[in-house]
C-alpha cells in the first residue's frame, strides 16, 4: 500500500454494535499505514474518567477524542476512533476539529436487538433493571447520522 494522506475514521453507533470490531479491522486493512486506535471503553477508564454521561459530558468527550484524533494526523497517523458519539452535535464538532478534508464518519448500523443480545458489557441488563446509567438508544438517544456517511451494518 502506497502512503496516503493520514484520516480519522470515527466509527459511531451503539454500544455492542461492532465498532471496535470494525475499527481493528480496519486497522488491519490500512497496514502499514502508521496508525492510532482509540476506543472509547478505553478512554472513559483514563483520559475522560472524570466525565459522567449527561448531555454536556458526552460532548466533552467526543471534543478531547476529536483533538487527539486531530493531533494523531498531524503526526502523520490515522486515527481510527470507535466511540457511541450520541448528538450529531457532538461528531460534527468532531469533523470541525478533525477537519473535514480528514474526517470520515461510519456509522455502525447495527439493530438494538442484536447490541443487546452481545451485551458483553452487561450494560442492557443494567439498563432493563432500570438502573440509571444513562445507556445511549434505551435510556438517552441515539441520533443516526442523516447524510454524508458510510454505513456498515455488521452481521450478527
Amino acid at each position: 500500500m502506497t502512503s496516503i494522506t493520514p484520516r480519522t475514521w470515527w466509527f459511531t453507533g451503539l454500544s455492542g454494535a461492532g465498532k471496535t470490531t470494525l475499527s481493528h479491522a480496519w486497522a488491519h486493512h490500512l497496514h502499514p499505514q502508521p496508525l492510532m486506535l482509540l476506543d472509547g471503553d478505553e478512554l472513559r477508564r483514563g483520559l475522560c474518567s472524570d466525565l459522567g454521561f449527561s448531555d454536556a459530558d458526552r460532548l466533552e468527550n467526543v471534543r478531547r477524542v476529536a483533538h487527539i484524533a486531530r493531533l494523531a494526523n498531524a503526526a502523520g497517523l490515522h486515527a481510527l476512533v470507535a466511540l457511541v458519539s450520541p448528538s450529531r452535535d457532538g461528531r460534527t464538532l468532531a469533523k470541525e476539529i478533525v477537519g473535514g478534508q480528514q474526517f470520515r464518519e461510519i456509522y455502525v448500523s447495527t439493530p438494538l436487538e442484536v447490541c443487546q443480545q452481545r451485551d458483553t458489557k452487561g450494560l442492557y441488563r443494567r439498563a432493563r433493571n432500570q438502573e440509571p446509567i444513562g445507556l445511549t438508544g434505551v435510556q438517552s438517544p441515539y441520533e443516526a447520522p442523516c447524510c454524508q456517511t458510510w454505513t456498515s451494518t455488521p452481521m450478527r
